[in-house]
């Protein structure tokens, strides 16, 4: 039985965990979660119509609904969400999020941190995380503040650019 996956439902305590962290930047507009137990727990934001199918078939899914994290125990045993750039398409960002201008969003994409003058605009409370967004509102990517420095003000986490960029 080693190596093989479980599909159920988020549990509440894992609900709680995601939506702590949906807090830190708004509020969450999605409230329906799957987890696949393997080595991590990865989470997914599945349509409740298309999870009443799945719990009806007798095969195990290939995959459903959009990857938007995962569930891991850290050092001192306890357990954290840790989002993705998909998981941001279902929380309303009201907090904690930076607006960039059209070279310092390209300079995003590609991996590389964002100097001070390429930031249009950007709300910062609490975390030093925070969610990119180009001028028009498209999601760029993660990335972590760094007040200090004019150079590299926001240090890239991850961006949509990285499945591009990523080895094969």
């Amino acid at each position: 039985m080693e190596g093989e996956l479980r599909y159920r439902r988020a549990s509440s305590w894992e609900y709680d965990l995601i939506l702590r962290e949906a807090e830190k930047y708004g509020g969450l507009k999605h409230h329906f979660f799957a987890v696949v137990e393997g080595r991590f727990r990865d989470v997914y934001a599945v349509n409740e119509r298309v999870w009443a199918e799945i719990e009806g078939l007798n095969i195990k899914p290939y995959a459903y609904g959009t990857f938007v994290g995962t569930i891991k125990v850290d050092r001192n045993l306890v357990e954290k969400f840790y989002p993705n750039v998909e998981f941001f398409y279902f929380v309303d960002v009201g907090k904690n999020y930076a607006v960039l201008s059209p070279k310092a969003g390209f300079l995003f994409t590609t991996g590389k941190d964002v100097p001070r003058s390429g930031v249009r605009k950007y709300s910062w409370q609490g975390t030093k995380k925070l969610v990119i967004y180009d001028e028009n509102g498209t999601l760029l990517g993660i990335g972590r503040i760094n007040p200090e420095s004019r150079r590299k003000f926001i240090l890239n986490v991850t961006d949509v650019g990285e499945f591009i960029r990523r080895k094969r």
